[in-house]
């Protein structure tokens, strides 16, 4: 019982050192412009920003940012925020993950981690892989995988440190 309880304490002690760390200045790719920028770079000072993690063969990928995107004009006009997505296709899968994006009338910034490096950084596993950017410049919240609905608890998430 006592390992437990040392056990959760170390992971409430480490979400919260996580959750203070600086974002990476790992470079990542404008797929619109071809421009590399720093992903701590992308960010709007004093908004909140989702940012999905996704790529062109993730089935469950694809219906989050579409759950997203067809509440994203009705979320707008209650909480300000920011939204965008990374890809994690390779470098030869930018025109294909461009296409995807015009075809899905994207009308939010979209780039790709073609190396990983970035992925390597915030060090997660998988995608769909959802993060919420607070004010200061800090990762607040972060989800893997995605089963419908659950975009409504991201922004759940989204309001609550816009309105703080």
């Amino acid at each position: 019982m006592k390992k437990i309880f040392s056990f959760i304490a170390f992971l409430t002690f480490a979400t919260g050192v996580f959750a203070q760390e600086e974002l990476p200045s790992t470079a990542i790719k404008d797929v619109s412009t071809g421009k590399k920028i720093a992903f701590n770079q992308t960010f709007e000072k004093g908004k909140v920003t989702v940012v999905s993690f996704w790529a062109t063969w993730c089935v469950p990928c694809k219906k989050e940012i579409k759950s997203i995107r067809e509440k994203l004009g009705e979320w707008k006009k209650e909480t300000d925020f920011n939204y965008m997505t990374i890809s994690m296709d390779e470098t030869r899968a930018e025109g294909l993950v461009r296409s995807y994006a015009k075809s899905q009338g994207w009308d939010f910034p979209y780039y790709i981690d073609a190396n990983s490096d970035l992925k390597r950084s915030l060090n997660f596993q998988n995608v769909p892989y959802t993060i919420i950017i607070d004010k200061e410049g800090k990762i607040a919240y972060q989800h893997a995988g995605y089963e419908e609905g659950s975009e409504l608890e991201t922004y759940e998430k989204v309001k609550e440190l816009a309105n703080k």
